[in-house]
């Protein structure tokens, strides 16, 4: 693999589709700034497509998934193995993403980064093995720089079928008992935020179980401390495989001109490592929605995000961001459909 790629430029946002979009915006039978964000993030697809009109008929979700083992502290409510269960569900159509992505008419890849069962062969997941999940963090790195590295190709590989496929839209989602673990601490770390601020019930753990969670990322944080101003080290030290995929899936994604819809808590910690890692990718992030989880506020305010939705949601996948779609759409069908005021002959206000 090419040494530090994700290092490399970005593709800039075209300034003059912008322009002409926001034109346009003050052309439609509407008061100006009418209907909102809606405009706002039309003129954002717009600039990210290099069109006037931007559409978004082809959608490509990607689903990575990893297994984690600081789940050995007790930090979650389910047992490991349902890591392994749920790539079943995905493949079969039963889970929530699965259900999402066949009402949306996208792309849905399964790729399993490295689970405690290395022996799993399910057609239509993409297995990479890259460790029978990730190391105790309060014990050792989650991962050595070889599976970092890996894992974040990962994401590059899959951001670039993505793009081969003709995709408009990346959503990248997640699964791995344990995994809102490892992004609090990740979290914490890049943002020097108190651990209690950013731990939650993650699957559902009661009171009693996040003060425990909570204490195990305070033992994970000093013990790799040293390496606390590092944004790559820190992902390796005590992120997730699935983790670094969606890094490198958001990183690639932007190099290559192609928009993301990040989705909750875990997925906007992977955007914050890419934006630290290379700031120029920022643009190309969109954000599905707020979360439950008490640290993905803090994370969106970090990275000056404005959430679509805000309904309470938990799961994960990519489910919210998916959620989202239809409004996007919507929103580019109102920028490309609505009569101006000379097309529709209706008085425009004074100049």
């Amino acid at each position: 693999m090419t040494q530090s790629w994700w290092l490399n430029p970005c593709k800039s946002i075209d300034a003059q589709s912008v322009e002409q979009a926001e034109a346009r915006q003050q052309q439609l039978t509407k008061p100006a700034g009418s209907l909102g964000r809606l405009e706002s993030v039309a003129v954002q697809l717009a600039g990210m497509q290099g069109q006037v009109k931007p559409t978004l008929d082809h959608l490509w979700i990607a689903l990575f998934a990893g297994d984690h083992g600081v789940v050995a502290e007790g930090v979650s409510a389910f047992p490991q193995e349902v890591t392994g269960q749920m790539l079943h569900n995905f493949v079969n159509g039963g889970a929530a993403i699965s259900v999402l992505a066949r009402q949306l008419g996208a792309s849905l890849e399964v790729v399993d980064l490295g689970t405690i069962n290395p022996a799993l062969n399910l057609t239509g997941v993409r297995h990479l093995n890259i460790g029978p999940g990730t190391a105790n963090f309060v014990e050792a790195a989650a991962m050595t720089q070889t599976q970092g590295e890996l894992a974040l190709q990962a994401g590059r590989d899959s951001a670039q079928r993505a793009l081969a496929a003709g995709a408009q839209l990346f959503i990248g989602g997640e699964m791995g008992i344990g995994n809102t673990t490892s992004a609090s601490a990740v979290a914490c770390a890049l943002l020097d935020c108190p651990v209690v601020h950013l731990t939650g019930p993650g699957t559902g753990l009661n009171t009693a179980g996040v003060s425990h969670k909570a204490q195990v990322i305070e033992r994970a944080l000093a013990l790799h401390n040293a390496q606390r101003g590092d944004t790559l080290q820190t992902l390796y030290n005590l992120g997730g495989f699935e983790i670094a995929a969606l890094v490198g899936a958001y990183l690639a994604c932007a190099q290559e001109g192609v928009a993301v819809l990040v989705d909750g808590f875990i997925c906007s910690v992977a955007a914050l490592v890419a934006v630290r890692l290379n700031s120029q990718s920022r643009p190309w992030l969109l954000f599905g929605h707020c979360g439950a989880e008490p640290g993905h506020r803090h994370v969106l305010e970090a990275l000056g995000a404005e959430p679509l939705l805000d309904l309470g949601l938990r799961l994960g996948e990519g489910s919210g961001a998916a959620l989202a779609v239809p409004l996007l759409r919507l929103a580019c069908d109102l920028h490309g459909q609505m009569a101006t005021f000379a097309e529709a002959a209706v008085a425009d206000r004074p100049a």
